[in-house]
């Protein structure tokens, strides 16, 4: 992602902010626990609530101010629902894998040279039980 801002702007990540790939921030801020998703643009002084989520893709117009456990998405993005508490467990339970995966790879890097091919039967590495959100909604 890409974070930026004007000279004079801050960009804030309050605890627990989630950003996708691709995504840029702009001036803006991103309140604990919300999610930003891939490719998403947020403008400046746009604020993404507490436990909001910016849907993939949306564009965030500048001073759009999304409200709490809300979901925004569209171009431009507009307050589409609340959110519920499945999709807010979910949101927690992605960024705590995430924060896990870092803290591995941090403790276990190692230099190492590039295979010329790839390893027959090469294992995954677990990430844990974590999936798309789409998933967990196909498994009610």
């Amino acid at each position: 992602c890409v974070i930026h801002g004007f000279p004079a702007s801050d960009t804030l990540l309050e605890d627990n902010a989630h950003v996708g790939h691709g995504a840029v921030l702009h001036g803006c801020v991103i309140r604990a626990d919300a999610l930003v998703g891939m490719n998403a643009v947020v403008m400046d002084e746009a604020e993404i609530g507490a436990g909001a989520f910016v849907a993939a893709s949306a564009f965030v117009r500048a001073g759009l101010k999304v409200p709490a456990r809300s979901l925004a998405a569209g171009v431009p993005a507009r307050i589409l629902r609340e959110l519920s508490d499945q999709e807010l467990a979910w949101k927690r339970e992605g960024t705590a894998t995430y924060q896990r995966l870092t803290e591995r790879c941090l403790a276990t890097m190692k230099e190492c040279a590039p295979l010329a091919a790839e390893e027959p039967g090469r294992p995954r590495l677990d990430g844990g039980a974590v999936q798309p959100l789409i998933a967990t909604k196909r498994a009610d």
